[in-house]
């Protein structure tokens, strides 16, 4: 055998051999070496998806999970002790009660976005035009945030009550655990009209917004974010928290359709 057909199966058994340690698969890119868990009000979810992959692609260093929900379910999960790094509330008053409660490490809170509340129907319907229409006979069924939990349902029993109609249509209502399933009600028709932020509604093209809600009708729909104290990356939270605020983001969100409150 030529020295140069030896050579040549020597370097193919160690290729062979490598390929069969590692699986016959390439190696693995190294993994992020930090990981942030994001609680966020699930109203945010399209807007922060974009985010997230942005920020990702700035910092090759970190991996971003973020868990959607109800603002109050998240917040329960967080004085349970869920490891979460990060808060963004669809409202003051989540971040208020875990502020109160020492669970939000100082000086990290801030006011990032404030939304609309509005009436919608699903895209064909007509009958209701303001939110006086969901007195008619003939709306059955008015879909509404869980109270307890969904500050779009606590936004929405402010504005009925307000115009003194809260308790003839809560006897209509379907209540749902967050506000993206008020707005699947109404878009499958199984409610005849809902009640959800400017920003859900804009987001869908199977409904339509007959209403806006009133500003002097309900407190300010504002979105506050905050860094839980105790987070194993601290740092890195607040990293994270001021890219919410900076231009970047900020274009973001206001192409879903958020404010921005004065500094």
């Amino acid at each position: 055998m030529s020295l140069f057909r030896y050579a040549r199966r020597s370097i193919l058994a160690v290729l062979v051999a490598c390929t069969a340690l590692l699986g016959g698969q390439p190696a693995a890119p190294p993994a992020a070496s930090t990981e942030l868990t994001v609680s966020a009000a699930i109203s945010l979810k399209d807007s922060l998806d974009e985010i997230r992959s942005s920020y990702m692609a700035q910092h090759a260093g970190v991996a971003l999970a973020i868990n959607y929900g109800a603002s109050g379910t998240l917040e329960l999960q967080i004085e349970q002790g869920a490891p979460v790094d990060v808060f963004l509330s669809a409202a003051p008053k989540q971040m208020d009660d875990l502020q109160s409660k020492g669970l939000v490490a100082d000086n990290t809170r801030r006011d990032l976005l404030h939304n609309e509340i509005v009436l919608v129907v699903p895209k064909g319907a007509t009958g209701v035009a303001s939110f006086q229409d969901l007195l008619k006979p003939s709306v059955k069924h008015v879909a509404l945030g869980e109270p307890a939990a969904v500050p779009a349902g606590q936004y929405a029993q402010q504005v009925l009550t307000k115009m003194g109609i809260a308790e003839a249509v809560n006897a209509k209502a379907v209540l749902a655990k967050d506000v993206r399933q008020v707005l699947t009600y109404v878009e499958t028709g199984d409610a005849d009209a809902g009640i959800v932020y400017s920003t859900d509604a804009n987001a869908s093209t199977k409904v339509r917004v007959v209403a806006q809600a009133p500003e002097d009708s309900h407190a300010p729909v504002i979105y506050c974010v905050g860094v839980i104290n105790g987070s194993k990356n601290a740092a890195a939270a607040m990293d994270f928290e001021a890219f919410l605020s900076g231009p970047q983001a900020r274009a973001i969100f206001q192409r879903y359709g958020f404010g921005i409150p004065n500094p």
